[in-house]
C-alpha cells in the first residue's frame, strides 16, 4: 500500500466532482417517475416516462454507464437499447444500500437516511453496517418514509420484489423496499420466468428484478478482467429474454445502482499504516472510495486538515457542512446530519483509502465503487416497450 507514512500532498484534485443531479436525472427520479407513468398520483414525472399498465424495473448491480459503452460486443442487445439510452447519476455514495434505497423510495440519500456502506449509529459509538445490518437497529424507524411499493399498492398498483431469497428479510429491505411481494428468484432463468409471471397477474403493476453478482464478479476480480464480461453476456441474455417475455402494455427499464472502476495496489492509502488518517478519529466509516470520518469530540478540524495533507489532489476532502452544502446528498434532513461524518472524502480517480486490518475484505477487493467519478456516478437508463 502507498504511502507508507503521512506525507503531506497539499496540492487539490485538478476535477470537479460529478455531483448526481437530484431532483433532474438520479435514481431517485427514477423511482417517482416509474410510479408517475403507471398512474400514481401526486408522483413527479421528472424523467417523462410513457405511460404504461405494467413496467419492469430490471437493477443490475455494478453496469455502469461507461462500463456498458465499453463492452459492446460482451452485450450487444443492451448496447442496442444504449443507443437510444442515456445516463443518469446515481447518488452519493455510489454504493449498493444507497442507490437501492433511493431506487426503493423515490427520495434522495439526504432524505431516506441511507448515507453508506457502513455509517455511525448516532449517540451509540458505532457504526451500521447496511448491507448486512445490526438486529439493534429498527428498520423502519431508520427509514420510516413511505416506499414506492407502498405508494403504488395505495394506488391500486400490485408490487413486487424479485430477487435472490438472501436479501428477503435482510434490514436493508425492510427499511428499503417494504411493500413489495418478494418473489424468490435465485437464477437467471428464475429472474425471467417469475418477472413476466408477476407481470401478467395485475392490470397494473411495478416488479423490480435485482442482479447482484456482476457487481460481486466486479469486486473480486475486476471489472476489466474476462470473467466479469463473461459474466456481462449473461446479463444481456437476461434483459434480452425479460423483453421476450413482456405482456402486451409493458416497459422494460434497465438501470444499475452505481458504477465500478479497478484500484490497483500502488493507488491505495492505508488509513491502518498512516497514522495522520487515524489521529482524533473515533470511527472510520463508509468504503474505500466513499469516506466517512468521524472525529473524537473537538478534533473535527485536526481530522480535515490532516486527510486533506495526506490525500491531496487524489481526493475531494470536505466537512459535513461542506459536503451538505454543495449537495453531495442531496436536501438533507436535520435528524439525519450526525449519520454523516465529521469529514468525508471521495477519490478523485482510480484510488482507494483502505483499512487493511480493521476492514480486510473490503481492502482486498481489486472493483471497487462509491466515489464523485463519472466511472462510479454514472448508470444507465435504457428503455424497452411491448406493444
Amino acid at each position: 500500500m502507498a504511502p507508507e507514512g503521512p506525507a503531506v500532498a497539499a496540492d487539490l484534485p485538478t476535477s470537479l466532482p460529478a455531483l448526481p443531479a437530484y431532483g433532474e436525472s438520479s435514481l431517485a427520479d427514477l423511482a417517482s417517475s416509474l410510479l408517475a407513468s403507471l398512474g400514481v398520483a401526486g408522483e413527479a414525472n421528472s424523467l417523462r416516462l410513457a405511460d404504461a399498465d405494467r413496467v419492469c424495473l430490471l437493477v443490475v448491480d455494478g453496469l455502469g454507464w461507461e462500463l456498458l459503452r465499453e463492452h459492446p460486443a460482451a452485450a450487444p442487445f443492451l448496447s442496442e437499447l444504449a443507443v437510444s439510452g442515456r445516463p443518469l447519476t446515481a447518488g452519493f455514495p455510489a454504493t449498493t444500500a444507497t442507490n437501492m434505497a433511493s431506487l426503493g423510495t423515490g427520495l434522495p440519500p439526504g432524505q431516506h437516511g441511507v448515507l453508506g456502506y457502513r455509517v455511525a449509529v448516532p449517540g451509540e459509538a458505532r457504526l451500521l453496517n447496511a448491507m448486512h445490518w445490526d438486529a439493534g437497529v429498527d428498520p423502519v424507524a431508520w427509514q420510516p418514509r413511505p416506499t414506492i411499493f407502498e405508494r403504488a399498492a395505495a394506488a391500486g398498483v400490485a408490487a413486487y420484489r424479485v430477487s435472490h431469497a438472501w436479501f428477503r428479510k435482510t434490514g436493508l429491505f425492510i427499511a428499503t423496499m417494504r411493500g413489495a411481494e418478494y418473489v424468490n428468484a435465485n437464477t437467471f432463468g428464475a429472474l425471467a420466468g417469475e418477472a413476466a409471471a408477476v407481470l401478467r397477474r395485475s392490470d397494473r403493476a411495478l416488479a423490480m428484478v435485482y442482479h447482484g453478482e456482476l457487481d460481486a464478479t466486479g469486486h473480486v476480480f475486476g471489472c476489466s478482467s474476462d470473467a466479469w464480461r463473461y459474466h456481462l453476456g449473461h446479463v444481456d441474455k437476461l434483459a434480452e429474454q425479460l423483453v421476450g417475455a413482456l405482456p402486451p402494455g409493458a416497459a422494460l427499464y434497465v438501470t444499475a445502482d452505481h458504477g465500478m472502476v479497478d484500484v490497483p495496489p500502488q493507488d491505495r492509502v492505508d488509513a491502518d499504516a498512516v497514522p495522520a488518517l487515524r489521529d482524533g478519529v473515533a470511527l472510520l466509516g463508509g468504503e474505500p472510495r466513499a469516506r466517512h470520518v468521524y472525529a473524537v469530540p473537538g478534533a473535527a478540524g485536526d481530522v480535515l486538515a490532516a486527510w486533506r495533507a495526506v490525500l491531496g489532489h487524489r481526493a475531494w476532502v470536505v466537512s459535513r457542512d461542506e459536503a451538505i452544502a454543495e449537495g453531495w446528498f442531496g436536501p438533507v434532513d436535520d435528524w439525519l446530519v450526525p449519520r454523516i461524518g465529521d469529514v468525508v472524502a471521495a477519490p478523485a480517480g482510480p484510488f482507494a483509502i483502505v483499512a487493511s486490518e480493521a476492514e480486510p475484505k473490503e481492502s482486498a477487493l481489486i472493483g471497487m465503487h462509491g466515489s464523485l467519478t463519472p466511472a462510479d456516478q454514472l448508470v444507465p437508463l435504457l428503455t424497452f416497450s411491448a406493444i
